[in-house]
């Protein structure tokens, strides 16, 4: 299923808030298997994404950097 799911960050550099939130709309659109929902599901589906994102940004924060590592 995520084989079609491609990177939206540079390792070589954090991610934006851009990506983050596109890389969560990615994953929610993927796993619900709709591009837009209808507006019956909109509140669930944008709620889905910033569930996501938010999960994203705490992974983030924990992992090390690339740059981090390179600076080590």
């Amino acid at each position: 299923m995520c084989r079609s799911i491609k990177p939206l960050r540079l390792p070589d550099r954090p991610a934006t808030e851009t990506e983050i939130h596109e890389a969560a709309l990615q994953y929610v659109r993927k796993v619900s298997g709709f591009r837009k929902p209808s507006r019956a599901n909109q509140e669930a589906f944008d709620a889905a994404v910033r569930e996501v994102a938010d999960a994203t940004r705490r992974m983030l924060e924990i992992l090390p950097s690339k740059l981090g590592r390179e600076a080590a």
